[in-house]
């Protein structure tokens, strides 16, 4: 059965097992980002944690690492949580196939039982916001959706936008927020700021457990993130309209805020330590205006630890980064069989495929690259074959060790685009590229002969001559 809100699924997760209670007092910092960075060291089946005694707030409840471990990915999928890491992947690529599925309008979101609105906004009051590395430059919401739509053409649905994206609270009701230039964010705010306007957005934080995934898996740019959850689902994503934007948001949301993201506006951002296990440095980014506040009563603020991999986010973010990647190659080669695109979000993609011929899987490496994810993340390549089992590490390692030859199975492409938190990067955005071929060697077509060249019939240039004549004389 899907869940309709986080309550629901924190249910699920405590009758499973899958949710710890922490009941001792805690310190807000360091205590709680600390615990939920260990809890992912606990393995594949780490829980939830939930906390509502900490020290200096007197109505928190902060949910931490709920995505954190296959166990739970499993459960907000509704499969079994012991369901395998590739059984997963495999699940998520068939209930793609049932894409779209339109969401359902319902009324009476419970988010709408309270209201701040103008200057008696004051996010403080509703979240109780910690830091999560000692090294952030402040605090961060990072596990909230979204919402924007293309200004150039609003109506379209397509075009709408839900997204998970940094966001740094700067005041009570001022946000810095991310828009990396790949994602779809970033183009609508674009298209805002040549026309000189600001762009409405809706943030909503606690949201059911499929509205976090499909917030960050890379769709296409006309795809609805809503309509993926219902086929991830198996029913409607149930959705309302924001009061104040009219932007469709989560039915079930904790917390919606709604404001704009002012037109040309930037103020420095960051640090913050991020999924690559780096710290970002400041930047100017733009900034978010918080013009009402809904919530639930006692909201739950659901929040995600990121650091040194594997934490929260690389569990968030596995399946629903293969399956699309894994979609779009296999429409152009239906020899790919499986693609593991998990390891910092795609920043290294391992592909197994069949050949038709030599240099094919040269060719499928290339193609990861101008995927729409690869353009911005897929920095390394790793092509093997077929029978080699993407998830499984050490036969890739095995197919690494035996089959790649540096001198013909290595491609460097230079000068390729990246997602600027890339530390590997010297130049912030750009960085080198390599596809490696650790597939069983083809040999190459033997149909042509490049010695022995068709050459023109010796009555050509008469031809020709003759033919000038003709036209000439039309």
């Amino acid at each position: 059965m899907p869940f309709d809100d986080l309550r629901g699924f924190l249910k699920a997760l405590d009758d499973q097992g899958q949710l710890l209670r922490i009941t001792d007092q805690v310190m807000p910092e360091p205590d709680i980002a600390a615990a939920a960075g260990a809890a992912t060291r606990l393995g594949d089946a780490a829980p939830a944690l939930y906390f509502d005694n900490v020290q200096g707030f007197t109505d928190a409840r902060i949910a931490m690492n709920v995505h954190g471990s296959w166990a739970n990915h499993a459960l907000a999928l509704d499969l079994p949580k012991e369901t395998g890491i590739k059984e997963q992947v495999d699940e998520f690529v068939r209930r793609w196939a049932e894409f779209p599925i339109m969401p359902e309008w319902r009324e009476n979101p419970p988010w709408a039982e309270n209201t701040l609105e103008g200057d008696d906004v004051d996010i403080f009051s509703v979240l109780p916001l910690i830091r999560l590395n000692d090294g952030d430059g402040g605090f961060y919401i990072d596990k909230a959706a979204v919402v924007s739509r293309d200004p150039e053409d609003a109506e379209n649905n397509g075009k709408q936008n839900v997204g998970i994206y940094r966001i740094e609270v700067k005041g009570k009701r001022k946000l810095a927020i991310q828009p990396v230039p790949v994602h779809d964010l970033a183009q609508h705010l674009r298209r805002a700021e040549e026309a000189g306007e600001d762009l409405p957005v809706a943030i909503t934080l606690g949201n059911d457990p499929v509205i976090s995934i499909v917030a960050s898996t890379p769709m296409k740019y006309e795809e609805n993130e809503y309509e993926l959850a219902g086929a991830l689902r198996g029913a409607p994503a149930p959705i309302a309209r924001a009061p104040l934007s009219g932007l469709p948001v989560p039915w079930g949301s904790e917390v919606v805020l709604e404001g704009v993201i002012e037109s040309h506006k930037r103020e420095i951002e960051g640090p913050f330590g991020e999924f690559t296990g780096h710290y970002s440095g400041g930047r100017a980014l733009p900034v978010v205006r918080i013009d009402r506040i809904s919530h639930r009563t006692h909201p739950v603020f659901e929040h995600l630890h990121l650091g040194m991999p594997w934490t929260e986010i690389d569990y968030l973010m596995a399946a629903n980064t293969c399956a699309p990647l894994y979609e779009q190659l296999k429409k152009d080669f239906p020899e790919v069989q499986a693609v593991n695109a998990m390891y910092t979000h795609g920043l290294v993609v391992i592909v197994s495929t069949a050949k038709r011929y030599g240099g094919f899987a040269k060719a499928v490496g290339m193609r990861v690259l101008t995927t729409p994810h690869g353009l911005g993340y897929a920095a390394t390549v790793i092509v093997v074959d077929e029978d080699v089992d993407p998830f499984n590490l050490p036969q890739v390692m095995w197919a690494l060790s035996t089959k790649m030859n540096p001198a013909d199975d290595l491609v460097h492409v230079p000068n390729m685009s990246v997602m600027q938190l890339a530390p590997q990067a010297t130049t912030p955005g750009i960085v080198d590229k390599l596809i490696i071929d650790a597939t069983t060697p083809v040999g190459a077509q033997s149909g042509g002969h490049a010695g022995n060249p068709v050459r023109d019939l010796p009555e050509t240039d008469e031809w020709l001559a003759r033919l000038r004549h003709l036209a000439a004389r039309r």
